[in-house]
């Protein structure tokens, strides 16, 4: 066992687990924030995807160990970030998926709702293409595409995110 003191969603939290664990392994499973799923385990699907100083970063391939010195932030993170900042209501990229029905199982979700979230930082203002490229990470099974797409298209146009 070693003691991991990371930075997640703005808190300092230290945590016991096995050296070898991913940092989806200590997430879900120590600290308890389910939202970034277990999917492949193999970096295929971007269900685990948390944003790692603000960049999208597949948490299945990234050892606990490695990230003790990035802020991490997993999708429970947005709505307190949002309203810490002085906004109300959802956070608008989480608000633009459910207006625009982009959810059916929901288990792609949180990947698609973080990689658009770190574009949209990045970029507030972006291309089709660059939207399409900031998503092809993260795959649905449930061919919810148009729906995500759409949904990324309405948070760019909203409030800045």
């Amino acid at each position: 066992m070693r003691v991991f003191r990371l930075q997640v969603n703005g808190d300092t939290v230290e945590v016991a687990a096995p050296e070898h664990w991913t940092l989806l392994e200590v997430l879900r499973y120590k600290i308890g924030l389910t939202g970034s799923k277990q999917g492949c385990d193999k970096g295929d699907c971007g269900a685990c995807t948390v944003l790692l100083d603000g960049v999208p970063t597949l948490a299945c391939l990234s050892l606990a160990a490695t990230v003790e010195t990035s802020a991490i932030t997993t999708i429970e993170g947005l709505l307190p970030a949002h309203r810490a900042n002085g906004g109300e209501g959802a956070d608008p990229v989480q608000d633009a998926f459910d207006r625009c029905g982009a959810l059916q199982c929901g288990f792609c979700q949180p990947g698609m709702i973080l990689s658009a979230k770190a574009l949209l930082a990045k970029n507030p203002n972006p291309t089709s293409q660059e939207i399409k490229q900031s998503l092809s990470g993260n795959l649905c099974r449930c061919t919810g595409y148009t729906q995500i797409y759409e949904a990324v298209v309405l948070a760019a146009k909203g409030e800045q995110v």
